[in-house]
């Protein structure tokens, strides 16, 4: 007898994603385009809430907000080295045609190589057996991709290229940030916003897409200092300095100890672990990567990647690089980009903490998976990221309990507009629903609540119930209110 296949949390999390409307392929209706989906209306506001928690980490940073256009002159990335750099080396089967990463064809058989010609990847396949994945046929056939997606010159303003990241448009306005920063330093600007890349091989829902959403921070820094602030966080880290065993420390040992090569890059690593860790991706499954010397970006000296462990794989979230894009930018557009400071004037060196939105969307959803020993799936979201923060139920549509229900509703949206009405089916199937998409309490109004003015609540990950006076819900709300905090539902009983 054939044995079950047993379905991934990833699958659980797609199938459940596009039954209650957090995601699904774009286009459908037309067949779909690989490398595109939409959010639908519970994602738009998780992925929403998980931007609103990056941003307000870096607003207490100090860190400027710039907003900069998605389409970019060629000059630009001429300067920044993508044009004649940002590029993948694909392959092709000649048989079944599947097109694919090189890296992607050669890890399959084994192999760790990574290649940044097309002479390189040549040379290789000749020299080993690398088999096409689908049907077996040797590969052959390799070529190089831009990754960017291109628009040749329509008579106005010449070529233009879509942003495959957000960070030139900061690096191009650094003069003019820090003038407005009254020309000091450290000086972070972020930018969140849409990205492009012209995918060999679009998969796997929001890992790999062609067009994406992102939150850059750069971090300017004394290139011979690279100083932030100190590191005041005690949290441990656990990171893969590159060819080496993972270690678990606080980043300020890894920076002492030259494990992690400066404060600045320790610095953006604590903060992106805690950033990280408030939008729901489990500490125990959260590692900062080092890149190998031969994987590295053309303009990074050093970087991190925080990766989240999905479904046994371990995939990057966010990248943490050391670059120096300024004297690029200062050597082809004749603006100096210097800033005077005590030892003299300086041209800035960036670390550049940069989240891929969608990513983490996913991490996420799939780290938040539960299911409960009855089979119902639950979502234990924070209360922060989860799309809604409360539902409110009339046990009965009768005896007046909707109308009071609808009342409570409105007056607690005044507040807070993350808040769900529904008074459809069984109150146990309410229950399901609201769990199945993160919602961290349930407000059932019953009969005693036309008596007494007070209300049901259930907590979702528990499935306990408190009765609280719906006057002190009201003026209190419900995230951070002390009378409806997790100790409140311990003493419950199950």
């Amino acid at each position: 007898m054939t044995a079950e296949k047993t379905e991934s949390t990833y699958e659980k999390v797609v199938e459940l994603a596009k039954r209650r409307g957090f995601f699904w392929p774009s286009f459908s209706i037309y067949g779909g385009e690989a490398g595109f989906y939409d959010y639908g209306p519970l994602g738009v506001m998780l992925k929403d809430n998980i931007i609103r928690i990056w941003k307000e980490a870096y607003l207490r940073e100090n860190a400027l907000l710039i907003d900069t256009p998605v389409l970019v002159p060629r000059a630009v990335f001429q300067a920044s080295g993508h044009v004649d750099k940002f590029l993948d080396i694909a392959a092709e089967c000649d048989k079944c045609h599947l097109r694919q990463k090189l890296e992607t064809f050669t890890k399959s058989a084994g192999y760790e190589e990574v290649f940044d010609t097309v002479e390189s990847g040549l040379s290789f396949v000749r020299d080993n057996v690398v088999k096409c994945t689908n049907c077996g046929t040797r590969i052959t056939r390799v070529y190089d991709v831009r990754q960017m997606f291109f628009l040749p010159d329509q008579g106005s303003s010449g070529d233009l290229f879509l942003r495959p990241e957000t960070a030139q448009g900061i690096f191009i306005n650094f003069k003019i940030l820090n003038n407005l920063f009254r020309g000091k330093l450290p000086m972070a600007v972020a930018q969140t916003g849409k990205g492009f890349r012209n995918e060999i091989a679009p998969r796997q829902s929001l890992i790999r897409m062609r067009e994406f959403n992102m939150c850059e921070v750069e971090v300017f820094v004394h290139p011979e200092k690279k100083f932030w602030a100190e590191i005041e966080y005690e949290d441990d880290i656990t990171i893969c300095p590159r060819s080496s065993q993972p270690v678990t420390l606080n980043a300020r040992e890894a920076v002492n100890s030259g494990i992690i090569s400066s404060n600045a890059m320790g610095y953006f690593i604590t903060l992106t672990q805690q950033i990280l860790l408030k939008m729901g991706i489990s500490r125990d499954r959260l590692r900062f990567r080092q890149h190998e010397k031969n994987e590295l970006a053309h303009y990074s000296f050093d970087s991190w990647d925080a990766e989240a462990e999905l479904d046994g794989n371990w995939i990057e979230i966010t990248g943490i690089a050391d670059r120096n894009d300024l004297r690029n930018h200062e050597k082809t557009s004749g603006e100096s980009m210097s800033v005077s400071t005590e030892e003299g004037d300086i041209v800035p060196s960036v670390i550049e903490p940069a989240s891929g939105v969608d990513r983490i969307v996913l991490s996420v959803l799939m780290h938040s998976l539960k299911t409960r020993e009855n089979g119902y799936t639950v979502l234990s979201l924070p209360p922060d990221v989860a799309p809604y923060h409360a539902a409110v139920f009339p046990l009965m549509k009768k005896n007046g309990m909707d109308q009071l229900a609808r009342k409570i509703f409105r007056s607690l949206s005044l507040n807070d507009p993350c808040v769900f009405y529904d008074e459809s089916g069984s109150i146990g199937k309410r229950y399901a629903r609201q769990d199945e998409v993160g919602t961290p309490y349930c407000i059932t109004i019953d009969g005693a609540s036309l008596e007494d003015g007070t209300v049901t609540i259930r907590e979702r990950d528990s499935a306990k119930q408190i009765r609280i006076a719906a006057e002190e819900l009201i003026n209190h709300g419900l995230i951070g209110n002390p009378s409806i905090s997790l100790d409140k539902f311990k003493n419950q009983p199950s």
